[in-house]
């Protein structure tokens, strides 16, 4: 006998879906140009070269550490 209503279909039950979200796209962290490489963020001061920090609206904040530095308000 079959369910009546249930999951939709490829879905098991008690189990969701996973929705595909449309994202940002994320910039290049470097700038190339003849033999030079210019890097674009600031790196933590904390976990050294390599490790960038990423720009929010008020406030520059590392990913790896939580080092975080805030932007004056005018």
């Amino acid at each position: 006998m079959a369910k009546k209503g249930g999951a939709k279909k490829g879905a098991e039950k008690g189990k969701k879906q996973k929705v595909k979200k449309a994202g940002k796209k994320q910039g290049a962290l470097y700038e190339i140009s003849g033999d030079t490489i210019k890097r674009k963020n600031m790196s933590c001061p904390k976990c050294g070269p390599g490790v960038f920090l990423g720009k929010h609206k008020d406030r520059v904040v590392c990913g790896k550490c939580g080092y975080a530095e805030y932007s004056k308000k005018e």
